[in-house]
């Protein structure tokens, strides 16, 4: 009976260390429910915040590619512009070069009408000359004109003179004859 008791004591110690280490473990099962539910809900949210973060990535991604698009069409803008500028710059080469032949022809046109000038200053001014020269000749045409005409009126006259004188040397003849 002893034995018996002995065996009930050591039983119901164990029931109740058994029951202490239920109490226990349902403290801890409760702890680790607790932190359980805590770490579910930390894993809720860190859902939460990955679907958010997934979300902004998408979105960011959408908005990367469209800024690629609009560098690319920049950059082909850019492109198109520097040829542009390239093209207007070898026409402005160009103009240049020509403005410079321009120039040259302008100068040696310029110099040709200078001479050119010159000459026409010369050939009026002989051309002057000419006209004074051939004024003085018709005034001396004309006053040689004159004198042809008084001397031939004098020629007229000393020749009926003459023939007048003829006459009378004839008339003298015969009458000294």
């Amino acid at each position: 009976m002893d034995a018996i008791k002995k065996k009930m004591q050591a039983m119901k110690m164990e029931k109740d260390s058994a029951m202490d280490k239920a109490d226990t473990c349902e403290g801890q099962s409760k702890d680790a429910n607790l932190r359980a539910d805590k770490v579910n809900e930390d894993v809720r949210d860190c859902q939460k915040k990955l679907t958010q973060v997934e979300s902004d990535l998408d979105t960011n991604k959408n908005k990367l590619e469209e800024a690629i698009k609009q560098l690319e069409d920049r950059e082909k803008a850019l492109t198109a512009a520097e040829s542009e500028v390239a093209a207007l710059n070898r026409k402005v080469q160009m103009i240049e070069e020509d403005l410079e032949r321009s120039e040259e022809r302008s100068q040696a046109a310029a110099s040709k009408l200078a001479e050119a000038s010159q000459a026409a200053d010369e050939s009026q001014r002989m051309c002057k000359v000419l006209e004074n020269r051939s004024q003085q000749d018709e005034e001396r045409m004309d006053q040689l004109t004159n004198q042809l005409k008084e001397a031939r009126l004098l020629a007229e006259d000393a020749d009926g003179k003459s023939d007048e004188v003829s006459r009378k040397l004839a008339f003298v003849k015969m009458n000294l004859k």
